[in-house]
């Protein structure tokens, strides 16, 4: 067996309303903490799901402040922003409490705001050379596992986004609370579960870094995304159903941070940044795609993960790897999400620009079980439109 490193969170806690007893959790973890700071966006905010872990954590005697500007694929200003408003309040502690943008800005706001660093310093992977502040997050998608990662995604200048990748970022305490997530549309609940689902495909055929752990997560995950998306998006109240959506997609966030996304991830972010698509409906868009082009590399295990998603499929090799490829093509079918690149305003005019810009995510590309080319990449793109 090859050497490999294994890490993530150390300490979990999954429970339904484990969010209004955040404070609890905090001055147990957390005993000489006074001053924290909550990132979350405006819409998150604005359902009022916060307002009891907030009543909470000032019950516990914690002095919290929000910072709610986060907006999908941050900005460097938003975090600048959440930086601030850390060290204007002296804050001991961020709470991240929302989607994955929320997540990532938090991460980032823990590192930064002790003023060891500057941001444009982070970039890259193993750049994060400071102590951080200490960190709690709690999803409330069922997509990104950024709780459990130590990535975080930045948009820079126009549209370019940049990784930060360090084990900094993982963060001390994170917290599952299926219930912050009942209130998700269908579309959201679709694009960010399949999201997970890339998280798990990509994690088990990475090139480098595959592991029997990140295996056996990535299997578990994809079995409960598999099993539950669906119902999910049909019956978004149904909470056994969101539990095992948002246990999945953590489970995946394990197996990724270990065992790194590839090619769909790569492809996916151009679309993301040029057409203001969300992360998880532009992994959707190339996933079917993209494992095709792989087939000819990663067909055995292609084939394995496809009795995950059919318990009890039969057939050869290449049947059982084509049918994985069919089955989360049904999947999207099914959720009503957007198909093609069309639907979401990509015309063939922007494929060369896509493509480009795909060739530039160095760090994912690396990983993809087969070489992607430029040429390659375009022709994807073409085959999504």
């Amino acid at each position: 067996m090859p050497a490999f490193q294994f890490r993530t969170v150390p300490h979990l806690i999954v429970a339904p309303g484990a969010a209004t007893q955040l404070g609890a959790h905090v001055a147990h973890h957390f005993p000489t903490v006074r001053r924290a700071l909550l990132v979350t966006d405006a819409g998150f905010l604005g359902t009022g799901l916060a307002d009891d872990p907030l009543h909470s954590l000032r019950t516990a005697g914690i002095e919290v402040h929000v910072f709610s500007d986060v907006q999908a694929d941050p900005s460097e200003a938003v975090v600048l922003a959440g930086v601030s408003r850390a060290q204007m309040f002296h804050v001991e502690l961020i709470i991240g409490l929302g989607g994955g943008s929320s997540l990532d800005v938090a991460k980032l706001v823990a590192v930064l705001a002790a003023g060891h660093q500057d941001l444009a310093q982070l970039y890259g992977i193993g750049n994060v050379h400071s102590q951080r502040l200490p960190l709690v997050q709690l999803p409330t998608t069922a997509g990104t596992g950024s709780e459990v990662t130590q990535i975080a995604i930045v948009t820079t200048g126009a549209s370019s986004k940049m990784g930060i990748v360090a084990p900094q970022l993982y963060a001390d305490l994170a917290i599952l609370d299926a219930k912050l997530t009942l209130s998700l549309p269908p579309a959201v609940t679709a694009a960010t579960g399949i999201d997970a689902m890339v998280h798990a495909i990509e994690a088990y055929t990475s090139r480098l870094l595959k592991n029997p752990l990140s295996d056996m997560l990535a299997i578990e995950a994809l079995s409960l995304l598999s099993g539950n998306l669906l119902t999910a998006c049909r019956d978004g109240s149904n909470l056994p159903a969101r539990e095992a959506m948002l246990l999945g997609a953590m489970l995946a966030g394990q197996a990724f941070a270990n065992a790194p996304v590839a090619a769909v991830h790569a492809l996916a972010y151009p679309i993301g940044s040029l057409f203001h698509v969300p992360h998880g409906l532009s992994n959707a868009l190339v996933l079917p795609h993209v494992l095709r082009f792989n087939l000819s590399h990663a067909a055995p295990l292609y084939a394995q993960l496809a009795s995950v998603v059919q318990p009890g499929i039969t057939g050869s090799e290449k049947a059982r790897a084509e049918a994985l490829i069919d089955a989360m093509q049904d999947i999207s079918a099914a959720t009503g999400i957007a198909r093609t690149l069309r639907e979401v305003g990509v015309m063939t005019s922007d494929l060369d620009r896509l493509a480009d810009d795909a060739m530039l995510q160095t760090r994912l590309l690396g990983n993809n079980a087969r070489v992607v080319t430029r040429k390659d990449a375009r022709a994807i793109y073409a085959a999504a439109l």
